[in-house]
């Protein structure tokens, strides 16, 4: 991935890095709660080498981004997205894992000029109420326990034992690392902390009806964030006419813990969608 680039938004700078060719077809990733823009460099190269070009930006508060904002959550996240695949020029393809999935479908219905399709991974679009890990991360024990020096020790931990279960990819302990390490930074322990307190989904499933990009989506049959899995991809099949990949021995993070399914699928969606075949043809 090259070097981290910066959007300036109202309240701070989201930093971003893009691939590939200046005029190729643009795809942008956002993560989730608590992660890192690195979360997609598997599907980096691959979507370059079939001529696209791919953007990956930094939520609020982490990684590189500026600790400077107060406003936290999908809405935002939405704006942000929007805001980068302005700046880049669009039509774009958005993706997201998790609340950067939610935040992706509310850019769609925002922006449906904009928005040429989504790819949604560990996809968090309504608040689910019976689930445990949901419950746990924004209302109990992490938020509690983000508030002293053993925030960063902790997270890291949930990402690679709860969040993480399951098959994990050769640069995960390195990845979970580097999360630690981006959250010991000044004001990054703050910024996912208030994210923590701001964060609600009901924004977006308010506007699930409004989506009319493609949809295609990636559901670990093991993440602890829904309570039955399977039917929350049944549900994504219905809330956004989503094609839903159910993928045995993952958890929350589809695209690095079974990167090579994600790649294939997400390269011939991206292939199906006409305003991005459009895009190909203007470019050559």
């Amino acid at each position: 991935m090259s070097t981290a680039q910066f959007i300036s938004r109202p309240e701070g700078r989201i930093a971003y890095t893009v691939d590939g060719d200046a005029d190729a077809p643009l795809v942008v990733l956002a993560p989730g709660m608590g992660d890192l823009r690195t979360t997609w460099r598997d599907l980096v190269g691959p979507l370059t080498a079939a001529g696209y070009r791919v953007a990956c930006m930094d939520l609020r508060g982490h990684g590189d981004s500026d600790t400077t904002f107060a406003t936290h959550g999908d809405v935002v996240t939405g704006q942000d997205l929007i805001a980068l695949a302005e700046h880049l020029g669009g039509p774009a393809v958005l993706g997201g894992n998790s609340m950067g999935a939610a935040a992706a479908a509310w850019a769609a219905a925002e922006r449906p000029d904009l928005v040429a399709g989504l790819v949604l991974t560990g996809p968090l679009l309504r608040n689910p109420p019976a689930s445990a890990a949901a419950t746990a991360t924004t209302h109990g024990a992490v938020r509690v326990a983000l508030q002293g020096p053993w925030g960063p020790a902790l997270w890291a931990r949930m990402v690679r034992t709860y969040f993480g279960r399951g098959t994990q990819g050769p640069w995960f302990d390195e990845h979970v690392a580097d999360i630690k390490e981006s959250l010991r930074r000044p004001g990054h322990l703050r910024s996912f902390r208030h994210l923590t307190l701001q964060l609600t989904h009901a924004p977006v499933e308010a506007r699930l009806g409004e989506v009319v990009a493609p949809v295609i989506a990636f559901v670990g049959a093991i993440d602890p964030d829904f309570k039955d899995p399977a039917a929350e991809a049944l549900w994504l099949r219905s809330a956004v006419d989503a094609e839903v990949t159910l993928i045995p021995e993952v958890g929350h993070y589809p695209q690095h813990q079974a990167p090579q399914v994600v790649i294939d699928d997400t390269l011939a969606f991206l292939a199906s969608l006409p305003r991005l075949e459009n895009a190909f043809e203007a470019v050559a």
